[in-house]
């Protein structure tokens, strides 16, 4: 996530007086995956989403915390390319959850992980 978006995303959370408070859950696991992929300094991290080193330490510790007790990033869809769509197929109709390395894949059909599982062997 690129920090502008995150940014913007904070000065909701945001006080008269500047400072970022009452942030969702949500938005505190969405801060805590930016900062665990950043390629920069700490620094520019914190001045990419307007904070300071004082005003992101506790909202990192509170996500971590978060994490720690097995809150995750809110569901995305993503396409995975190679597959096909079967939305207009009068395939079985279920949600499948596969959890492998930490990270969720979810197949609304039986045909897409059928298929997935033939591409990934």
């Amino acid at each position: 996530m690129e920090l502008e978006v995150l940014k913007k995303k904070l000065s909701a959370f945001k006080s008269d007086g500047g400072r970022i408070r009452n942030v969702s859950d949500d938005m505190l696991i969405e801060v805590l995956a930016a900062w665990e992929v950043w390629p920069g300094t700490s620094r520019e991290f914190y001045k990419g989403i307007g904070s300071s080193h004082k005003g992101i330490g506790s909202l990192l510790g509170k996500a971590k915390r978060l994490k720690r007790e097995g809150v995750s990033m809110p569901f995305s869809e993503v396409k995975v390319e190679g597959l096909t769509d079967t939305t207009t197929s009068n395939s079985l109709i279920c949600d499948i959850e596969v959890q492998e390395n930490n990270k969720l894949i979810r197949f609304r059909k039986v045909d897409q992980l059928i298929e997935y599982l033939k591409k990934v062997a």
